[in-house]
């Protein structure tokens, strides 16, 4: 009994070994780092899976090069059926291959779908999971606004070449159309383009700072299109708050003339309203940055 006893015990302290080997954890692979052509993958894919992108990409394009087609029809029957006394339209017309209705619908597009961009994830709850899957926030966030910023950048480029090819097209008819090698040309269809990804950038860090869908979209309807119409040309003091609107700067981008001799009011020189397209998204997407570090979500 005793010698079955000891080989049962054997057996038992033998399963026991085998047991433990087999039950004992493997080691935890850790797994590597997000690098930041991932994090740009990730919001390429958010972006894109947003059904009210691809719509609202397609009607502002057509929208904005369908006001160049009209305004350039509307100077062209202008210059077929001249009125006594009428002038003779010399020059670029840079307000037919960009009129302010068309780049103002532009600029409310961009920015709009730069805030829901950011603004959709708190709204879903979808950052928390972003946050604990790369917890390096501002990372996330500067691949969002880079995202945000290629695709308006395409978008804007289109736009504004086929803003100025359409309208030059129609007004070649009266032989007013001019090529974009023409004096001042080439610098309207190049802030015509770059004003798109930089009211998305202002719209994403106004996202980011309000963290709300219907506070983020009036603020930034407000700073985009509203606040330029508050301050007057008038005086200079309240000129220089004008000139630094993100609106001011592109309509003196585009306009091929300068300071009027005798005007006391001082307007913006080229390089002044280039700065004002820098400045405008480095201080939004710079302030944003600053905030969700030290910011719950």
């Amino acid at each position: 009994m005793r010698l079955g006893g000891g080989h049962r015990d054997e057996e038992f302290r033998r399963d026991l070994a085998v047991g433990t080997t087999q039950a004992d954890p493997s080691p935890i692979v850790a797994e590597p780092r997000a690098r930041f052509g991932d994090l740009l993958a990730a919001e390429w894919i958010k972006i894109r899976s947003l059904r009210s992108t691809p719509w609202t990409l397609t009607f502002t394009a057509l929208f904005a090069i369908g006001s160049s087609a009209l305004a350039a029809m509307a100077d062209y029957n202008n210059l077929a059926h001249p009125g006594p006394g009428a002038r003779r339209l010399d020059g670029f017309l840079c307000f037919d291959a960009y009129p302010p209705a068309g780049w103002m619908t532009l600029v409310l597009a961009a920015g709009s779908v730069g805030t829901i961009a950011v603004v959709s994830e708190y709204g879903s709850g979808l950052i928390r999971t972003t946050t604990v899957a790369v917890p390096a926030r501002e990372s996330v966030m500067l691949a969002k606004a880079v995202v945000v910023a290629a695709i308006w950048a395409v978008v804007g480029t289109a736009i504004s070449l086929g803003s100025f090819l359409v309208s030059q097209a129609i007004l070649s008819g009266q032989h007013a159309g001019v090529p974009i090698t023409y004096p001042g040309a080439l610098r309207a269809m190049v802030a015509s383009a770059l004003v798109a990804p930089v009211s998305a950038l202002v719209g994403l860090g106004i996202g980011i700072l309000v963290r709300h869908i219907a506070a983020g979209m009036v603020t930034t309807l407000f700073i985009l299109l509203l606040l330029p119409t508050v301050f007057s040309q008038s005086k200079q003091w309240s000129a220089d708050i004008f000139q630094l609107m993100v609106t001011s700067a592109w309509k003196r981008l585009v306009q091929t003339w300068g300071q009027f001799p005798g005007n006391p009011v001082h307007i913006a020189t080229v390089a002044e309203s280039w700065a004002v397209y820098a400045i405008w998204p480095l201080a939004t997407i710079g302030l944003a940055l600053l905030v969700v570090r030290r910011r719950d979500v």
